[in-house]
């Protein structure tokens, strides 16, 4: 499944949840489906922001990945465990989005990685904007990111789901 129609997929599920369900938090530091989601889009944005700042920039960056950044991407996406991100990195994403706020985020997140999707193979493989954990990364694969990240939260979705009554 291409990343497109995997954001898709993902918003489409959202009309299988209610409201309550969106938020519900089975327990002390596990995420509700609403803040999962809302940590995908804003992390989504910022990865294209980045991607974007990689168009704009006029000056060719010799550096490049961490170890850990090479193997994420030699994989083609994050390992299959649980990452946790320093305190200052973890607070909580949003529960508060009503269900047609969260499937309208989405669907702004869709058209950006549409309208994108053509563009970003043109844009210098060489202008790069520093990633903190995966060192130096230009633009498409900041783009490629996006699709790496949902479907590493596919399990997450799926065990968030098993604790809804």
């Amino acid at each position: 499944m291409n990343d497109i129609k995997l954001l898709i997929t993902f918003k489409g599920h959202l009309n299988n949840y209610s409201l309550e369900q969106l938020r519900h938090i089975s327990e002390e530091g596990v995420w509700s489906i609403g803040q999962m989601y809302d940590h995908l889009i804003v992390v989504a944005h910022e990865y294209l922001d980045s991607m974007e700042e990689c168009a704009a920039l006029n000056e060719e960056q010799p550096l490049g990945k961490t170890k850990f950044g090479e193997q994420l991407f030699e994989n083609g996406g994050f390992p299959p465990i649980k990452i946790r991100l320093p305190d200052e990195l973890n607070a909580p994403p949003n529960n508060s989005d009503s269900k047609e706020e969260l499937i309208s985020r989405m669907e702004q997140l869709i058209q950006r990685v549409i309208h994108w999707e053509t563009k970003v193979d043109n844009i210098n493989p060489h202008n790069k904007v520093e990633h903190g954990g995966f060192g130096w990364l230009n633009a498409k694969e900041w783009y490629d990111l996006v699709g790496m990240h949902f479907r590493h939260h596919v399990r997450q979705k799926d065990e968030l789901e098993s604790y809804l009554v």
